[in-house]
């Protein structure tokens, strides 16, 4: 910005330098927390008026008519896949979207509590894994998923809830990439954001964020895609905004009352 001072010379006072979020200082996230929501604000607004100027110009009388239907998976166009065994998707197509969407399934199935109870868990790997490598996949879970791991997160040693808590075991997949790929097979990398703890006001494992990314050497199998491997490894992770922790109470709500997703591209 340019000021004139008495002696008719233009000063000019440039911008202060602001930390990197990820290396300096830490901006105060409160004025940017309000010109996102501004900025948000503003695209949904935009959104919305091009969505009612490009309406079609049916009658009057037919708007009172059922609700649309669901609009396809986006970006791709390609319709959902019905659910299959285990209530796990199943039918993705034999190309690389149809790779990637079984990655993102598996992964929501390979993090969720059903997970903590070994015939819950023996049933979605039955439905997820090459026939080849399930009793191998089956003993590797049963060493990880032990009486002592359980107490680690919380649970009761059987991996039951305690009396008075909800258990949260989630995970999110933000987004995927194929990073090796033939025609029976697929290497896909998800990245993830996954919950994990007890809610309830007598927990002293509360529920935490978590980001990771799981690799997973996919096979056609069976007329669908099936694990062959899996591995996980920690991050990318963004940095952690201002907001407020929610209690015990608003947390187990939320768990209650929010049902997770089922994926397709």
């Amino acid at each position: 910005m340019s000021l004139g001072d008495d002696t008719g010379r233009t000063r000019t006072r440039l911008p202060e330098a602001g930390g990197d979020p990820y290396g300096g200082a830490r901006r105060n996230g409160r004025s940017s927390s309000r010109s996102l929501v501004t900025v948000v604000g503003v695209v949904v607004l935009l959104i919305a008026a091009i969505a009612f100027a490009n309406r079609g110009g049916g009658d009057s009388d037919e708007e009172g008519g059922d609700s649309p239907k669901a609009a396809a998976t986006a970006p791709t166009g390609e319709k959902p896949v019905p659910a299959g065994a285990a209530g796990i998707p199943a039918g993705f197509a034999h190309d690389r979207q149809g790779a990637e969407s079984a990655a993102a399934n598996y992964a929501v199935a390979l993090g969720s509590a059903e997970m903590f109870t070994k015939a819950r868990r023996d049933a979605i790997l039955q439905s997820i894994i090459v026939p080849a490598r399930i009793a191998d996949f089956e003993a590797r879970l049963d060493k990880a998923y032990t009486p002592e791991f359980n107490k680690n997160v919380g649970l009761n040693s059987d991996g039951t809830t305690p009396e008075g808590l909800t258990f949260v075991s989630r995970t999110t997949p933000i987004g995927t990439k194929v990073t090796e790929s033939s025609s029976d097979t697929a290497t896909v990398e998800v990245w993830c954001s996954g919950l994990l703890g007890l809610a309830g006001e007598s927990s002293t494992s509360p529920v935490t964020n978590s980001w990771f990314t799981i690799t997973m050497l996919l096979e056609w199998t069976d007329d669908d895609w099936k694990i062959v491997t899996h591995s996980q490894k920690d991050g990318p992770t963004p940095v952690p905004g201002d907001e407020r922790a929610s209690n015990a109470d608003e947390m187990a709500k939320a768990v209650q009352e929010y049902g997770g997703f089922t994926y397709a591209r």
